[in-house]
Parts: structure tokens; C-alpha cells; sequence
């Protein structure tokens, strides 16, 4: 056995890889290495690309690529240390001069590191909306006996759950007694605690007025705290949608949470259920305006796009085992370690996967999709206020907000110096097969 095979076979196992796993990874380097009759270690990025070309020239399965890009990504990246291999985009400080490598987004909603450039896009679009009002932090928690209900049938949980708490803030803000008028709001649908558990709640954030039946101003600017009190008005309501939360997601043999719900018949069990989660505590918080609409913004970058847990979070990966730290909101906000095995990390954060294609960001009221321009305008005829001017982009480097574009060292901006494309497969193909036209007539 080789050197280079035995540090291999080595690296592999330092981090847990499966024996079976070990032995096809083995099998593909070596099969790679055989094909150029060298070494790994002399054969460059254009050699992997050219061998990528020669398996589809042979039609091998995609799991046999997949696995062979796999086997020859830890080669280079972990074993020989040769991080272009994985490095897509080169970055240059232009305070220090450091140069620092990235990859490529992934695009998926639910990855840490992907989320800056939506971020960036979608909170400039919202400035656009900002009215020159105060603006409520409204958070919606469910009991956590529902838990089990939202992680055997998210879709169908979450989406009525939004639906609750939609008509809730209508119904007790139409109300005479608390404002009277019809609002609007943003809702962003949070499934995660600091611990990774599964704990639904709806961040919801509203602007400080609605109109009136008549559509004037009078009932502008009347929105007041005790509309959100907790424990007074929304609480009760929010309860009230108990029925709904549960009929419609929860199943009539409540032991058996992952069945399909659908029966219309109630069992004794499933009339007790109902009955506990009325008399369970469905807690909501309301925090009164704070400064003007552009602290609104700093509440839109900390509740839109955020994924359970960020990179910054973990502090290590050993022997299986991973160590994050987490905030202790039950003994006075004191951040503290915990660690888990690696099955029961990824478990905890895959319950916060959404269903393809659900939308976790959604509008109501005044700020509806079908309505939100024609009604804004209105509010701002009403208010003697114009819309906020739009920020000119930043088309020579990476825009502020990206932290991930910012200098580790001193804080600098990081600027492009160099950039390898993605392999993509559409790519690899076109260079191997020569396109086929058929006649259909």
C-alpha cells in the first residue's frame, strides 16, 4: 500500500466515513489513477475535468459520477490539502491584501451561507414599502404539544397556521373596541429554537395604523400596544383556532401522529385533545415601536431569510460528534454548549427543511400581493408621505450588507481576483455528445 492510499484511507476514517464508503472511495481514485498511469498527486484540475468527460463518453450511472467527484473531492481538498480543487471565487482584501477563497452559492434556501444576495434584494424591496409609521414586532407561538402535529404533516400544518394567525390580527383589529380598522402585515414562519427542536412560531411584522371602512385616515395612527397584548384580545383568539389547527392536521388516534388525517369521526382521545389544547397556553408577544421605519429593516434582516442554525454557531466537528453553542432564553438569555452526535444534528435540522415549493414568507391585509401597490399609495396620500427613493446598486464590488464579503482581519471589502466556473453537467455533456434533432413529422 502507498503512502498517499494509506493517509487516505486514514482521513477517511477520521471522520467517520462508513468502511463501505472508505472501500469505494479507495476503488475510485484508484481507477483514476490507473486510467492516466500516474500518480494523483502529479495530475491536475484539467485531468479530473477530462476524466469527468471519459465516464460520460463510457454512460456510467450518475451515482457512479456522483460517487467518483465525491472520492476525488476529498482527495485533493482533505487529504493532499489542494483547496482549489473546491475554491470557485478568489477574493483580495483591500485594506490587509489577504486573500481569502469562496465557493459558489448552492442557491438552496435552507443552506447558512446562501441566504446574503436574496437578502440584499428582497429588504431593498421592502424599503420601498416602508410607511412613515411605528411599526409592531408580533411573534405567534402554538403549545408544543402541536409539535408532533407540524413535524408528521408540515405543509398542511403550517398553512392553516399562517391562516390563524392572519385572520386573528383581522378579526381584532376590525374590532371597534381595539382599532376598528383593516391592517396589513409581513408573516415569516420560524420552525426552530436555539437547540435545533422543532418549535413553530410566526414572526409577524405590522405597521402602526390601518384604514378605517371608509378608507380615511382618521383610524391612521391609532394603532396602539394594547392591540397585541398578550393575554387580553389576540391570545384568546389565537386559541379559538384550535379546531382548525387540529382537525385538519392532527389525526383522530392522536398516538398515531404520522397517520393521514381525514376522518370526520371524533373518538373520546381525540375530543380530550382538543380540549387540552384549548386550555393550553398559546403565548404571544408583542413589542411596541421602536425608532423609525429603517429599524423596521434590521427586524426584516433578523426574521426573513435566517436558517436554523449558522456557520458561526458551531464550534466543532470531532469523532462524530458536534459542538454548537446556543442561547439559554430560560436563564436569562446565558449562551451555552451543547453537543450532539452527528444522526441526531442532522435529524434536528432536517425537521426545519420546508415542503418544496411552500412559501415561509407571506403578506396580508393591506399589504396583500393583489392590492399592496394601489394601497400603499393610498396610505401615503393620506399620510402626505412619497415613497422612499431607491438605493443606486453597487455595480463595481460586493455590497455592504454581505458580511460574508467583509475582511475577517480588519474589515476591509473584499474584491474578485480570480474565478473558476461551476462544472456544470449541461456543460460536461454538450462537450461529449453532439446534439440529435429527430423529425416529428
Amino acid at each position: 500500500m502507498t503512502p498517499l492510499r494509506q493517509r487516505y484511507i486514514e482521513d477517511l476514517q477520521l471522520r467517520n466515513r462508513a468502511p463501505r464508503t472508505v472501500e469505494s472511495y479507495v476503488a475510485q481514485v484508484a481507477q483514476f489513477a490507473a486510467h492516466f498511469r500516474r500518480s494523483p498527486e502529479d495530475l491536475t484540475l484539467e485531468d479530473v475535468r477530462q476524466y469527468q468527460l471519459h465516464l460520460f463518453q463510457r454512460k456510467v450511472s450518475w451515482s457512479t459520477f456522483n460517487q467518483c467527484v465525491c472520492a476525488l473531492r476529498f482527495l485533493y481538498a482533505v487529504t493532499l490539502g489542494r483547496k482549489e480543487y473546491l475554491e470557485r471565487l478568489a477574493y483580495r482584501c483591500s485594506g490587509c491584501g489577504d486573500e481569502t477563497p469562496m465557493y459558489n452559492s448552492c442557491g438552496d434556501r435552507h443552506c447558512p451561507q446562501c441566504q446574503a444576495k436574496q437578502r440584499a434584494a428582497w429588504l431593498e424591496a421592502r424599503r420601498q414599502e416602508l410607511l412613515p409609521v411605528g411599526y409592531f414586532h408580533v411573534v405567534f407561538t402554538v403549545p408544543h404539544e402541536l409539535a408532533a402535529v407540524a413535524a408528521a404533516h408540515p405543509a398542511l400544518f403550517y398553512r392553516h397556521l399562517f391562516r390563524a394567525v392572519r385572520e386573528t390580527l383581522l378579526e381584532v383589529a376590525a374590532t371597534p373596541k381595539h382599532l376598528g380598522a383593516r391592517i396589513g402585515g409581513l408573516m415569516v414562519l420560524h420552525t426552530w429554537g436555539q437547540n435545533l427542536q422543532l418549535h413553530p412560531h410566526v414572526h409577524v411584522i405590522v405597521p402602526g395604523g390601518g384604514l378605517s371602512a371608509d378608507g380615511r385616515r382618521d383610524a391612521l395612527d391609532r394603532l396602539c400596544a394594547r392591540l397585541f397584548s398578550a393575554g387580553e384580545s389576540v391570545e384568546p383568539r389565537l386559541s379559538g383556532q384550535a379546531p382548525r389547527l387540529s382537525e385538519n392536521g392532527i389525526p383522530e388516534r392522536t398516538t398515531d401522529v404520522a397517520r393521514r388525517p381525514g376522518s370526520a369521526r371524533r373518538s373520546i382521545a381525540h375530543v380530550a385533545f382538543l380540549s387540552s389544547l384549548y386550555a393550553a397556553e398559546w403565548v404571544v408577544y408583542s413589542q411596541p415601536p421602536v425608532g423609525g421605519p429603517e429599524i423596521v429593516l434590521k427586524y426584516l434582516a433578523r426574521y426573513t431569510y435566517r436558517v436554523a442554525i449558522s456557520n458561526e454557531r458551531i464550534e466543532s466537528i470531532t469523532d462524530g460528534q458536534i459542538t454548537f453553542r446556543y442561547k439559554d432564553y430560560a436563564h436569562g438569555n446565558r449562551w451555552r454548549r451543547m453537543t450532539l452526535s452527528a444522526d441526531e444534528f442532522l435529524r434536528r435540522f432536517l425537521q426545519h427543511v420546508l415542503p418544496k415549493g411552500f412559501v415561509r414568507i407571506r403578506n396580508f391585509g393591506l399589504l396583500s400581493h393583489r392590492e399592496r401597490s394601489e394601497q400603499l399609495a393610498h396610505c401615503r396620500h393620506l399620510l402626505g408621505a412619497t415613497a422612499p427613493a431607491a438605493e443606486p446598486k453597487n455595480a463595481e464590488g460586493p455590497t455592504p450588507d454581505d458580511a460574508s464579503l467583509t475582511c475577517h482581519k480588519c474589515g476591509g471589502t473584499l474584491q474578485i481576483i480570480s474565478e473558476m466556473p461551476r462544472w456544470r453537467m449541461s456543460e460536461l455533456v454538450a462537450a461529449t455528445y453532439s446534439p440529435t434533432f429527430f423529425n416529428s413529422s
